[in-house]
């Protein structure tokens, strides 16, 4: 399935998912939007009063990096009517049209399912995260330098987690000239981060590096920076937690203990819209295209 010329709804989200119809409409698809902050400077968007209109006779339906609702509510931001995703809804789009989200849930899964429609989850895919994992790094590192009454040339930086987002964290934050600690419990990856030029923690001295830190980042979506572990960390200690919400700090603890903490997730939406959102517009359109190759091979 090529892009020219198909109808496309985009249902909800942020500032990225406008971002990612101006892509999509310069790669001449025809875009309906339902429940998303519209600007003059899209022309040629059909703007839908409700889900399903925006989903009749499409042949792509794109869902926020968000998600939806268990009960099918899109996330929505700013003043736009809400949106809910429903089987009669989905059974209005074209026959055997993609539908992608972000992440996906039990309740979205079965409609997709029941209604025939191929669902794509992208926010996990290794190549959509690790795009997606420059803009969160930057974002977080820019979160870090509003809360410092410091540089952070020269800081102690501790990353908690090795995975993309750690990497480019770790990544710039070396750039910047920070002295950069790294925690994570596998073998494989303290070799990693030894190979990549950080120095390794192993998580048994998690709370001896957070002792010795100016900032910390967390990536890790459990609970790991515990009461315990802030009670090791200096008073001037700032912390970044960019794992999904509830993130992986005890922020109760840290206001107690009077350190400043604070959660970042979707952190590319605010940040960097204008290249989040063509990240995400750029997935469905090499997805499609991928698919007409293959569907030109049989």
């Amino acid at each position: 399935m090529s892009v020219y010329g198909k109808i496309i709804a985009v249902i909800g989200g942020d500032r990225r998912m406008a971002e990612a119809v101006h892509f999509l409409l310069r790669a001449g698809a025809r875009v309906r939007i339902a429940g998303l902050e519209w600007e003059d400077r899209f022309a040629g968007v059909e703007v839908c009063t409700s889900g399903a209109d925006a989903l009749t006779g499409a042949q792509v339906v794109i869902l926020p990096v968000q998600g939806v609702s268990p009960d099918g509510t899109v996330y929505t931001e700013g003043d736009v009517p809400p949106c809910v995703i429903d089987l009669d809804g989905l059974r209005r789009v074209a026959r055997g049209a993609p539908v992608f989200v972000g992440l996906s849930n039990p309740h979205l899964n079965r409609l997709c399912e029941e209604a025939g429609l191929p669902l794509i989850e992208y926010r996990e895919a290794d190549h959509f995260a690790t795009w997606n994992s420059i803009p969160s790094a930057e974002g977080a590192i820019q979160m870090a330098m509003e809360s410092t009454p410091f540089t952070i040339f020269g800081s102690r930086s501790l990353v908690l987690g090795f995975g993309r987002t750690g990497r480019a964290i770790a990544m710039l934050l070396r750039g910047l000239m920070s002295d950069v600690s790294v925690a994570a419990r596998s073998e494989l990856d303290q070799a990693r981060i030894w190979a990549a030029g950080h120095r390794p923690v192993e998580w048994p001295k998690l709370a001896d590096a957070v002792a010795e830190a100016d900032i910390i980042f967390n990536t890790v979506p459990a609970l790991v920076l515990t009461r315990d572990v802030l009670s090791r960390a200096p008073r001037h200690a700032v912390i970044i937690d960019v794992a999904s919400a509830p993130g992986g700090t005890d922020f109760e603890a840290a206001r107690e203990l009077g350190l400043t903490a604070r959660l970042a997730p979707g952190l590319p939406g605010i940040v960097a819209p204008v290249t989040a959102g063509r990240i995400i517009a750029e997935l469905v359109v090499r997805h499609l295209r991928r698919t007409d190759a293959m569907e030109g091979e049989r």
